[in-house]
């Protein structure tokens, strides 16, 4: 089998029918299988699932403990050459995963990748990152990053200084659509469970890199995401918020995790 595709649903019962549908209009010119895995919702998903699309394999878990402990469950039983994480408010358009595992095929270096992402008004949705300092969460959260003495560390952790136009290998990947080579992931490793929410695609991405994998955006193919980014409210107000604790919880668990330093970035062209 070529392709195992994981959909995690939470509560985003719609987002999934309008996935699965893209899906299956693409009409993949590929040997695959969807998985859907439906933490604890309670919204009717599984079933509706089940009743509209039979070949589609649900794995239903009796809580929700979170993004990456939800995608595992879909990992423990994808049989795909490649799995493709991919979030429900992601459209998949005809020919795009084929060019991904294409891509993937070409690059046996590469062990984790993700496509260019845009906006539904066709704009760039800048989905590639450098690692972080322990400072930028906290910039990026609040008011801090309009004043200018921070727009220099901000633009170069959000990689604005190129133009997102060629496949280029960066540190890592917003974790929306990431492809995976199935057998690098059995040697680097699931997603890290302790991330309930946020950073666990900066920490897996980090791991490929550490085990001798490449992590690669592929700008030649696009996808578009309808995104809302809950956790980057930029205000003092949003420290108040959970999302945002969740978030700094997260980045907390990360840096005890890996340290303060920061690892030397990757070049780009």
């Amino acid at each position: 089998m070529d392709l195992s595709l994981i959909i995690l649903n939470y509560k985003s019962a719609g987002l999934v029918r309008q996935c699965l549908k893209g899906i299956m209009r693409a009409r993949l010119r590929l040997d695959y299988e969807v998985i859907v895995v439906d933490n604890n919702s309670q919204d009717g998903c599984p079933a509706w699932v089940a009743a509209h699309y039979p070949q589609v394999k649900i794995v239903v878990l009796p809580t929700n403990n979170g993004y990456s402990a939800g995608n595992n469950a879909g990992l423990r039983i994808a049989s795909g050459r490649y799995v493709l994480i991919l979030n429900p408010d992601v459209t998949v358009l005809p020919g795009r995963l084929e060019a991904l595992v294409n891509f993937m095929d070409n690059h046996p270096a590469v062990g984790l990748a993700g496509p260019r992402l845009t906006n539904p008004d066709g704009s760039l949705q800048y989905s590639s990152y450098r690692f972080p300092n322990f400072w930028l969460p906290l910039l990026r959260r609040t008011s801090l990053r309009y004043l200018s003495f921070f727009q220099g560390p901000l633009r170069h952790y959000q990689m604005l200084d190129w133009d997102h136009s060629t496949n280029q290998p960066v540190d890592w990947l917003l974790g929306a659509c990431l492809i995976a080579r199935l057998q690098a992931v059995a040697q680097v490793g699931w997603l890290d469970e302790r991330y309930f929410l946020y950073v666990e695609d900066t920490d897996w991405c980090r791991r490929f890199w550490n085990n001798g994998y490449q992590v690669y955006y592929v700008a030649e193919v696009e996808l578009v995401h309808f995104h809302e980014r809950l956790s980057a409210q930029a205000s003092i107000g949003a420290i108040f918020k959970r999302i945002t604790w969740i978030h700094i919880a997260s980045w907390f668990k990360y840096f005890f995790k890996w340290g303060w330093r920061v690892p030397k970035p990757i070049k780009v062209k």
